[in-house]
């Protein structure tokens, strides 16, 4: 009989993908100003390959800066990072099917809420996924404000940080 159980629990972890170096990067430059981007590495991410939902965390501090100046204001000014050092996203993938996936990306429709210092959004968008050899590959790209999150940007800078900012992500997950 325990080996019943240990066949069930099985397959219900086989159902799942997840990544814990999935790339998160944003992008709030505006024409004519410095370039203001960052990327983190170390997003953890999980697929459900059975229903569709998705998961995703990072801490807000490991983004990255060209400029370490900016990542200093981002943690300190804008994100207040010690107060609230994660965000996530949680969602669906609607019309999700993994049998259906080869290395060819199909597009879903993504909805789901954003969770950035303690403020959460709903978030439709597309997402990109292909199997490649033994990954899941997800891929998507959506825009917020940071008004929405409760972000205020000092009326010194406004004029250089865009008011809507592009989020991209690409992860690559394996099975768990």
């Amino acid at each position: 009989m325990w080996w019943l159980l240990a066949l069930a629990i099985q397959e219900v972890t086989a159902q799942k993908y997840f990544t814990k170096t999935g790339l998160t990067e944003f992008k709030a430059s505006v024409a004519a100003f410095e370039p203001i981007e960052a990327k983190n590495n170390s997003t953890s991410a999980i697929l459900n390959t059975a229903n569709g939902q998705v998961a995703s965390l990072l801490f807000v501090k490991a983004f990255r800066f060209k400029v370490a100046l900016m990542e200093e204001h981002f943690n300190e000014n804008y994100m207040d990072s010690d107060k609230y050092p994660k965000a996530s996203f949680k969602g669906k993938i609607a019309g999700f099917d993994f049998q259906k996936l080869t290395n060819q990306a199909r597009v879903f429709p993504l909805n789901g809420t954003l969770t950035i210092r303690g403020k959460s959004k709903a978030i439709a968008t597309k997402v990109h996924i292909r199997k490649v050899d033994n990954k899941v590959v997800v891929v998507s790209s959506f825009w917020v404000k940071p008004a929405d999150f409760g972000i205020k940007i000092p009326s010194i800078v406004r004029k250089k940080i865009a008011k809507s900012i592009e989020i991209k992500t690409h992860y690559e997950l394996i099975k768990r």
